[in-house]
């Protein structure tokens, strides 16, 4: 399965997406805001980044374009994963390069047909 690093400053949603993730034989890395999400990305490299925008300090739209324009952390699919539901914040998340776009909260089903979708385009 996949190494999936989930980047959010809520406790609650990082268990809730580390518990749905392991229950489906995935691995979770986690990092509290985007500056260590980027940090944890260039070092662990994982197969897909789960990013929430609204987030102390670097946020998760400047995180996301530090990753895909980083040649070493380019490939790695970013799914930005946020409350922000307007359709600029989408435009805005696709480009800075995200591979894909969710609205919380996130069903199981759609959180894992994104993360398959993006690991798909990906091999």
């Amino acid at each position: 399965m996949a190494r999936i690093l989930v980047v959010d400053d809520s406790p609650t949603e990082t268990e809730a997406f580390r518990s749905v993730l392991e229950k489906h034989g995935h691995e979770v890395l986690n990092a509290e805001n985007g500056a260590d999400g980027v940090a944890v990305a260039r070092q662990e490299k994982p197969d897909v980044v789960l990013m929430d925008i609204v987030m102390p300090g670097l946020n998760g739209f400047q995180a996301t374009r530090q990753l895909t324009r980083n040649p070493e952390t380019k490939h790695i699919p970013v799914i930005i994963v946020t409350t922000k539901d307007q359709e600029t914040d989408r435009v805005w998340g696709k480009r800075q390069g995200a591979s894909g776009y969710l609205v919380k909260p996130v069903t199981e089903a759609r959180l894992l047909s994104e993360i398959e979708a993006v690991r798909a385009v990906d091999e």
